[in-house]
């Protein structure tokens, strides 16, 4: 029954933007056909519970944005759960939804879809379902008139961070302990979730936050996501997040190599590293990845001052390698581990888009190896030779750009990345190019050629 009334639900279509891997280049999204990064930066993750969701998705298409995570999370005062409160007891009934919780859910599609904002959905938020936030989550049994400690194999308390995979909820899957009983109310949530999602083309997936729990547990819920889509003759697109900050950790790989069942992968725990460790790691996943290239996303750039996982330089500096360095995906991690939608991140957002409207930059590749004079996090270049050449200094500096192969003049305009402007544009020689950066702090030099 409730997978018919998924059906019935999600078999309408909704007008809005369509997402898609870029024909044109397999490493980045098309949206409605333009191959582009998609970047961007929030206040909140799961945002579709914020008062104030309109304005704010105004603020970030105003600032150049079209991306943004929703975590389908509660655990945030003033949030709405998924399931029906009974007003007597205060106990869940895992049959009945709550219509507020989804009613914010549908507003944000709808609102993203206008705005052509991209929306990448994580089904599974782990931290959900432990310590302070499982007392109040109605999967919890003391919660609900529906699971007992008995039939439900969950316990009312787990104490320990997540990571320390106490809670068998996240081993439901028949792979795993095969818990038909949880599992059917957990797959009535994604049926439900996807009711309100399937009907719209500017989604993606992915199937927990930084989990490092057994890659059973993702499988299941791509194939059930992909099957369920398949029905309605939709495309979606899948990933998982694993957990350690190194992608060079074999944990990865059950994303990296598995593009049958992933059709993208999700990096942003790279952005726990620093300087010249963050792009190197990146492309060491984009070489991984060349035999089938794939859109590498990054739903969450941390770094800012007010947190513990770098400053605002690092955040800054994050955004702008990643994208010069290949990602299809870009957005800051929300406060205070990240700089959100705040000033900072509004400006980086602005002064991207105008570097993506002045190349294309899809055209280029991330090198290195015709920067000369250079040393370690001094400057990072994406090059499309004969068509342009653009180079990102975290805090200036000069190098030698190696420009052997290409001929005539070119032009040269430097972006003040703080400033969201450019400088008056100048004319080089092709061949052996000195870029000294203007002043210190952030700039992108762009060269093209002269028409």
């Amino acid at each position: 029954m409730r997978f018919l009334l998924f059906l019935a639900a999600a078999s309408l279509f909704a007008a809005g933007p369509v997402i898609t891997i870029s024909q044109e280049n397999p490493r980045y999204w098309a949206l409605d056909g333009k191959t582009q990064p998609l970047i961007g930066g929030t206040v909140e993750d799961n945002l579709f519970q914020i008062p104030n969701l309109r304005e704010h998705l105004d603020l970030l298409k105003a600032s150049g944005g079209n991306y943004i995570r929703c975590t389908m999370s509660s655990r945030d005062q003033g949030d709405a759960w998924p399931f029906f409160p009974d007003p007597k007891t205060g106990k869940y009934d895992l049959n009945r939804w709550n219509p507020e919780y989804w009613r914010r859910f549908s507003e944000l599609l709808r609102l993203t879809a206008e705005r052509s904002i991209v929306v990448q959905i994580e089904v599974w938020d782990r931290f959900d379902f432990a310590r302070e936030p499982w007392q109040l989550n109605p999967f919890n049994p003391k919660n609900n008139t529906t699971l007992t400690e008995a039939n439900s194999q969950l316990k009312t308390a787990y104490e320990k961070h997540p990571g320390q995979r106490e809670t068998p909820f996240f081993r439901s899957v028949p792979s795993l302990d095969n818990n038909r009983l949880l599992l059917k109310y957990q797959e009535a949530f994604v049926d439900k979730l996807l009711a309100e999602s399937l009907p719209y083309s500017h989604v993606l997936y992915c199937m927990d936050n930084e989990t490092n729990e057994a890659p059973e547990w993702g499988a299941h819920w791509s194939r059930f996501i992909r099957e369920r889509a398949a029905k309605l003759k939709r495309e979606v697109h899948t990933t998982e997040m694993w957990d350690p900050w190194d992608l060079n950790h074999p944990m990865h790989l059950r994303t990296f190599d598995h593009p049958e069942l992933y059709s993208f992968v999700d990096v942003s725990q790279n952005n726990h590293q620093k300087r010249q460790t963050h792009w190197d790691n990146l492309q060491s996943v984009r070489r991984r990845l060349s035999a089938q290239p794939r859109p590498m996303n990054v739903v969450k750039i941390y770094g800012a001052s007010t947190g513990t996982y770098g400053t605002d330089r690092d955040g800054e500096e994050r955004f702008w390698r990643g994208i010069i360095g290949g990602l299809a995906t870009s957005r800051f991690h929300r406060p205070n581990s990240g700089l959100g939608l705040g000033p900072k991140a509004q400006a980086h957002l602005k002064s991207m888009r105008l570097l993506l409207d002045a190349i294309h930059l899809p055209n280029g590749e991330p090198r290195l190896d015709i920067l000369g004079n250079r040393t370690p996090n001094e400057a990072f270049l994406n090059a499309a030779p004969g068509q342009h050449y653009a180079v990102y200094f975290p805090d200036g500096g000069e190098v030698r750009l190696e420009m052997f192969n290409e001929s005539g003049p070119w032009r040269l305009r430097w972006l003040d990345v703080p400033n969201s402007k450019w400088t008056p544009e100048s004319t080089v020689q092709a061949g052996t190019v000195i870029l000294t950066a203007p002043a210190p702090g952030h700039w992108t030099a762009v060269l093209a050629p002269v028409k």
